[in-house]
């Protein structure tokens, strides 16, 4: 199995923070953001960690190599701010980094906290013998993303409007936030769902929400529930909360 760790955004809403500090290094209780996943990686038997980089990247291997040196933890990086002096948005940052994963990844956000998730094995394999290109880690809508991003219905997810149609034979699916942790395949990185050429040679930004949501359209993203401890450090509030609750 292999991850990839996304570390390339600015961090806007973390700023004095994230000034001087990528927010994927900022300090949880105690051990940075990114250390959290890659513990957990480890944990459950990822060996492999590619991660992205842009704003401040090169503190990232910094910070990384010293803390895992000697470990089984074999790390790897795509700097996108050296190779295009910007960062690639979701989509584009993995075409970038693609050649170097497998055909099929575990996916996770550098500022998301999530102790608790399993980077499963038997999860993994299942995906890799489905026909799906994605499977997403859905959570309770947090309060300051009241709507969600995607429905949920029998394992599989679906690219519901906010404002879709409720009839009474057919109630709306209940939707759910996208906790940035899934399984993908790089078959979704390729036409028809991704226009961006392999690779990404022209450092093309592009998010991944519409890649997923074509493939949604055509049942090929399953989901699960995630119900485990979860927190988008978006903002010094939520990083302040999660200190205090330590």
């Amino acid at each position: 199995m292999a991850a990839l760790l996304l570390a390339a955004g600015r961090g806007e809403r973390m700023r004095p923070l994230t000034d001087r500090t990528p927010k994927p290094l900022l300090p949880v209780q105690g051990r940075a953001l990114l250390d959290w996943h890659i513990a957990a990686l480890l944990r459950d038997g990822v060996r492999q960690v590619l991660v992205n980089t842009a704003w401040l990247g090169e503190q990232i291997p910094q910070h990384l190599d010293a803390a895992w040196h000697g470990t089984a933890l074999r790390l790897r990086y795509s700097h996108e701010q050296q190779d295009f002096g910007h960062a690639l948005e979701t989509a584009g940052g993995i075409a970038r980094a693609l050649p170097q994963l497998p055909p099929v990844f575990w996916l996770a956000a550098g500022d998301v906290f999530a102790p608790d998730f399993v980077f499963d094995a038997a999860a993994h394999a299942a995906f890799a013998a489905s026909s799906d290109l994605a499977h997403l880690w859905l959570v309770p809508n947090p309060a300051h993303h009241p709507q969600g991003d995607f429905g949920l219905e029998q394992g599989r997810a679906l690219n519901l409007p906010a404002d879709s149609a409720v009839s009474a034979d057919r109630p709306a699916a209940p939707r759910y936030t996208y906790s940035t942790i899934a399984l993908l395949k790089a078959e979704l990185f390729a036409l028809p769902w991704c226009p961006i050429a392999p690779g990404n040679p022209a450092g093309e930004a592009a998010p991944l929400g519409p890649l997923l949501r074509r493939a949604m359209d055509a049942g090929r993203v399953g989901a699960s529930l995630y119900a485990g401890r979860w927190t988008d450090v978006g903002t010094p509030q939520r990083l302040a909360a999660l200190q205090s609750n330590h």
